[in-house]
């Protein structure tokens, strides 16, 4: 009797580990190691021990890639050949004689998904079939795929299958109904996934710039989100703000620290954005221009010109230029005050660009980031600001203005971030400004923020506040930003600032590249 008691005790016992063992909650984070995490470690791609790096990590996902050999045996390999061998026309006898750069036999399927489903709670299978060019062949390997994990009672821990083969993840979608299942190829529109029962889509970011109308309806639609492989840190920035479910990386380690410092990480969300994967002008739904001789006494004419702004290999282009521009409100007799002076010349010796979201977009609070690089030379006076949408009418600078970076050229290496209102502006010698040092500006790409809430405005530079502005609850005349603003991008040339020390005629053309505008907001809860 005691016998018997004992017995059942150790068959629960082995029935409650056993359960345990195939239950898993994978990691709330997007990572998914391209090939396991195998780089930093200098490990074999698609080994065991890649594996076991990514769920050491953290991973939310680890990809693997699954071929078949002459003998029906299924292994983890990414080239149709393998030291010399094509894999289809090889048993398994003869490519495992063959070991890994780290020692490790050629792992089968069957031994990658016991070492994934080991010690291992937080840590998805992206198993990746890879089409097979003998005919009828493809959907003899999803067969014994899926059979092999529901056979190791591993499908909790398949976070996706993923194919080049259409076919292959219909036939998946067969076999196990709740299977989630990814395309790869990159050529098919969210809605038509969704009609055929994909699950979502794993594309080349590339071709997701190329279709960003994709990303939203994809997220429409129900689908899973995934980009491979993401690498550049600008690629990872991207896919992390437009809130991806997962990335694919051979750098999940970067992922990682790039997503600590996302602003998705603190509760913003991407509301508006141009990220210039267009050719030509700039697009008309999102930018519109000013005209002509503008303010501060500026040298240039604003035109709307491909030359002074265009869009080119994945960056706007606002270009300055040393030309004769006839000016059309020479002597008119409509303009007066202290804007006298634009009707008292007949033609620019300059010609540029001023681009705003007004009248098409504008905000009130949030982040404002742009991603850019600065034109170089004495008399440039590049910046990127934003004025209220109440401006005209009741005017500047009751109206408040935010300059969210501005450079002289003369001071080559530092930027200024500046609030105007009417209680401090330059006019009176109050603006409240700050600079900070900047390193390179003309070579490199900067990222130019700020972050503004009911209670602050802060300046940064790359993620480095300079510049705090606090709400002092008084007035409108200290705080007027409790309003929508719009966003304006420009070069001037000369003027009250940028020409103190004139204008350098050698330089010329001479332009500002921007990589990228992002305007988040906080999540509502």
């Amino acid at each position: 009797m005691r016998y018997l008691i004992l017995l059942s005790v150790l068959l629960v016992f082995s029935a409650c580990n056993k359960s345990a063992k195939n239950s898993i909650t994978f990691a709330e984070n997007p990572v998914v190691a391209h090939r396991g995490a195998w780089k930093t470690q200098n490990l074999p791609e698609n080994s065991i021990a890649s594996l076991k790096q990514a769920i050491d990590l953290g991973c939310t996902g680890s990809e693997f890639d699954v071929r078949m050999t002459s003998d029906n045996v299924l292994i983890i390999a990414h080239d149709a050949e393998y030291n010399g061998l094509f894999i289809e026309e090889s048993t398994y006898a003869e490519l495992s004689k063959f070991k890994l750069s780290n020692g490790e036999i050629l792992p089968t399927l069957e031994d990658y998904i016991l070492a994934g489903i080991t010690d291992n709670d937080s840590t998805g299978l992206v198993c990746e079939i890879k089409p097979s060019k003998i005919k009828g062949r493809n959907m003899d390997i999803a067969e014994k795929v899926v059979a092999l994990v529901k056979k190791l009672n591993a499908q909790p821990y398949i976070l996706s299958y993923i194919s080049f083969s259409y076919d292959i993840l219909k036939k998946v979608k067969t076999l196990d109904s709740q299977a989630k299942t990814q395309y790869l190829d990159g050529s098919k529109s969210p809605k038509t996934l969704k009609a055929d029962n994909i699950s979502g889509l794993d594309y080349l970011i590339y071709k997701l710039k190329k279709h960003p109308e994709w990303i939203p309806k994809a997220k429409v639609n129900g689908l899973i989100l995934n980009a491979w492989v993401a690498d550049k840190t600008e690629d990872i920035e991207w896919l992390l703000v437009n809130e991806f479910d997962y990335i694919t990386t051979d750098e999940p380690e970067l992922v990682f620290k790039i997503a600590e410092n996302s602003p998705v990480n603190k509760g913003y969300e991407l509301v508006w954005s141009d990220e210039f994967n267009y050719k030509g002008k700039p697009d008309s739904t999102k930018w519109t221009y000013d005209y002509g001789f503008k303010a501060n006494k500026e040298k240039q004419y604003f035109t709307d010109s491909i030359k002074n702004a265009r869009v080119e290999k994945g960056h706007l282009i606002i270009e300055a230029h040393k030309e004769k521009v006839a000016n059309k409100d020479f002597k008119n007799p409509e303009i007066k005050g202290w804007q006298k002076y634009k009707a008292e010349i007949d033609s620019a010796d300059y010609s540029s660009t001023r681009l705003k979201t007004e009248g098409l977009a504008a905000w009130q609070y949030g982040r404002i980031e742009v991603r850019a690089k600065l034109p170089k030379g004495r008399g440039m006076w590049p910046a990127i600001w934003m004025l209220s949408e109440n401006r005209k009418d009741i005017g500047w600078p009751e109206s408040g203005e935010i300059d969210i970076m501005e450079h002289v050229g003369y001071d080559n290496d530092t930027i200024h971030g500046t609030i105007h209102t009417k209680a401090y502006n330059h006019m009176k010698g109050t603006q409240k400004g700050k600079t900070i040092f900047i390193d390179n500006p003309n070579e490199t790409f900067h990222v130019f923020a700020v972050e503004w809430t009911p209670e602050k405005i802060e300046f940064m530079l790359d993620g480095v506040v300079y510049n705090h502005i606090e709400n002092e609850h008084k007035t409108t005349a200290e705080w007027p930003f409790d309003q929508k603003f719009y966003l304006i991008m420009n070069v001037s040339v000369g003027g009250m600032w940028g020409g103190r020390q004139g204008i350098d005629d050698s330089i010329f053309p001479q332009k500002m590249v921007v990589d990228y505008v992002r305007v988040f907001q906080q999540k509502k809860r």
